[in-house]
């Protein structure tokens, strides 16, 4: 058996050309949609630090004092199984936009992309177009050259600057990171972190870019197991479009023998991964739709449908019904909002207190000068909330006991506080040796705060 398998078919080629990958600016529908929601969650980024809530700061990773505040709700490192639902939550809701839209995450809302094309547009207007700075590049060092240069990393440097600050500020109180870095007051640890988050923002979207999603990232590899042939992507048209060709907008492609695609190679220009969508699905691919735009600026000027390359599916390529209701993607939805729901209810339903009792060590009992068995505890309660409260601590299951200390207890916010307790009790009062009953713990301010605790009475 012989097979006909000619020689360029056996060449591999890269996902994009050698050399940098020089992004050309696009305006259009999909960029200017991408663009919004860049500007948006950037702004969200920055200004959320600053937003107050019942007098501190409304969001608050304090890591030193490991306590987590996000408004109204307050977590502490003993809360981090609510952690693990969020991730699962928002694993499925991941693997459901991936089936339902693919990469779309990573064109739109992903911090890597937002950074990376701010910097391309911060590149674009000090060094200009793409072929200004692709010749520019290539051009000796001049003070022209310099100067460019200059400005852009200092742009860069600036941007990588406000980034790590605004990323540290959700760890660190922000008015006094920002006292600390106007003072030059800041401590090393604060002032490591800073810089070291300046360096990596500065590297990852100014230098990595397009490595960091193609080679880093674990989402690009395990994103096609995703896929299917209802997944919405960006796809190119090859019945429609080959064979390409350039030609003049009068002439007939159909006399040519020529598809709608006139080889302008705007959609590579365009492409922060620096791919070429026409040559099929490639994991490299984000999503973004920026060659969409860019191939419906040319068909517009041609007078063609737009459309060439879409967002489509494999099985709309194929003429076939998109299912937009498959198996998969019901499963991954249903997932993703009952993960969603529990975390919800779980996190409503919360109790912000939590309290430990601790016995005596020295001895199980002790029998007072009256004759009477006395049991010393101590009650450890922790305030999870935002609000200094008060607490009254009662025990049921114990017959004529006497708790000895103040009716009320005042605990300040994320206080922990230690309460020696004894009881004292007639020892004929008890039926048994070994007594459980329970502390009954009670904000007074709030009193659908309570929390019991068990614990065990010994008698002689």
């Amino acid at each position: 058996m012989k097979f006909n398998i000619k020689e360029e078919h056996l060449i591999i080629k890269p996902y994009k050309a050698e050399g940098g990958v020089y992004v050309r600016e696009q305006k259009g529908f999909y960029q200017q949609v991408r663009r919004n929601i860049g500007w948006l969650l950037m702004m969200m980024f920055i200004a959320m630090p600053w937003v107050q809530f019942n007098g501190q700061q409304a969001i608050l990773f304090d890591v030193v004092s490991q306590e987590f505040r996000i408004f109204a709700v307050t977590f502490w490192p003993q809360d981090f199984i609510f952690l693990a639902g969020v991730l699962m939550a928002a694993a499925f809701a991941l693997f459901f936009i991936t089936t339902w839209l693919g990469r779309v995450w990573c064109g739109y809302v992903c911090p890597q992309t937002i950074w990376t094309l701010a910097y391309v547009w911060i590149e674009h207007r000090t060094e200009g177009t793409r072929n200004q700075r692709i010749a520019l590049d290539k051009a000796p060092w001049t003070m022209n050259k310099i100067s460019r240069k200059s400005l852009k990393h200092i742009c860069w440097l600036l941007m990588s600057l406000l980034t790590a600050t605004t990323f540290i500020s959700y760890f660190v109180p922000v008015g006094e990171l920002y006292r600390g870095l106007f003072s030059f007051d800041l401590s090393g640890a604060v002032t490591f972190w800073v810089l070291f988050f300046a360096v990596c923002t500065h590297v990852n979207a100014g230098w990595m870019r397009e490595h960091l999603c193609i080679h880093f990232c674990p989402y690009s590899r395990f994103q096609s197991a995703m896929f299917d042939k209802n997944t919405f992507m960006v796809a190119y048209d090859s019945k429609r479009g080959e064979n390409r060709a350039p030609r003049k907008r009068k002439d007939d492609p159909k006399a040519l023998g020529l598809g709608d695609c006139v080889d302008c190679n705007l959609c590579v220009d365009v492409c922060p991964a620096g791919i070429d969508i026409r040559n099929g699905i490639q994991y490299e691919c984000i999503n973004c739709g920026l060659c969409i735009d860019a191939c419906d600026q040319t068909m517009e000027k041609f007078n063609y449908a737009k459309g060439l390359i879409s967002y489509t599916s494999e099985q709309a390529l194929a003429g076939k019904e998109t299912n937009r209701f498959n198996i998969k993607l019901v499963s991954y939805a249903s997932l993703t909002l009952i993960f969603t729901a529990l975390v919800v209810f779980a996190i409503d339903s919360r109790i912000p207190l939590e309290a430990n009792v601790i016995r005596d060590r020295t001895a199980l009992y002790r029998v007072n000068f009256e004759g009477v068995v006395e049991n010393t505890f101590t009650l450890k309660i922790l305030n999870k909330s935002q609000v200094p409260l008060h607490f009254k601590i009662n025990v049921d299951g114990l017959a004529s006991s006497e708790v000895k200390l103040d009716k009320k207890v005042l605990i300040g916010a994320g206080v922990m506080q230690e309460i020696p307790i004894t009881l004292a009790i007639d020892g004929y009062e008890l039926k048994k040796k070994i007594t459980t009953f329970n502390f009954i713990i009670q904000a007074i301010e709030q009193p659908d705060i309570i929390l019991q605790k068990s614990s065990v009475f010994f008698r002689n």
